[in-house]
């Protein structure tokens, strides 16, 4: 099976756990891998014999940019069934990285990776 890697989606969205992140928002930063066989894409030359990267991106974008969920974990789901859902991959993994986290003393990132299948 091929894959097709997309990284650094930036988006700022309004997940997290505590209010306060749930008002004001934050960063986060998702990457893609996606399982699909390219080969007919890459005999073809033709966008719709493959799943379009830009409607990925999209589609990213608009769940952390409007869903509000609680727990990054609930919104990495939300993002591996929609990419599931476009029939066009049989695997994702979603790579979900909260910018800044509000953790005292800490200045450094948390990522999550889910990988799902249909």
């Amino acid at each position: 099976m091929d894959t097709l890697n997309i990284k650094g989606i930036r988006v700022y969205g309004y997940t997290g756990y505590f209010e306060a992140e749930q008002v004001l928002g934050q960063w986060f930063e998702v990457d893609l891998t996606l399982w699909l066989d390219l080969s007919k894409a890459g005999q073809s030359d033709e966008l719709s014999d493959t799943l379009n990267y830009g409607d990925a991106v999209a589609i990213v974008q608009n769940i952390v940019k409007h869903q509000k969920f609680k727990m990054i974990e609930r919104l990495a789901e939300a993002i591996a069934d929609e990419i599931l859902g476009t029939g066009k991959t049989t695997q994702v993994k979603v790579s979900l990285t909260k910018c800044q986290a509000p953790i005292p003393d800490f200045d450094g990132e948390v990522t999550l990776e889910i990988i799902r299948s249909r």
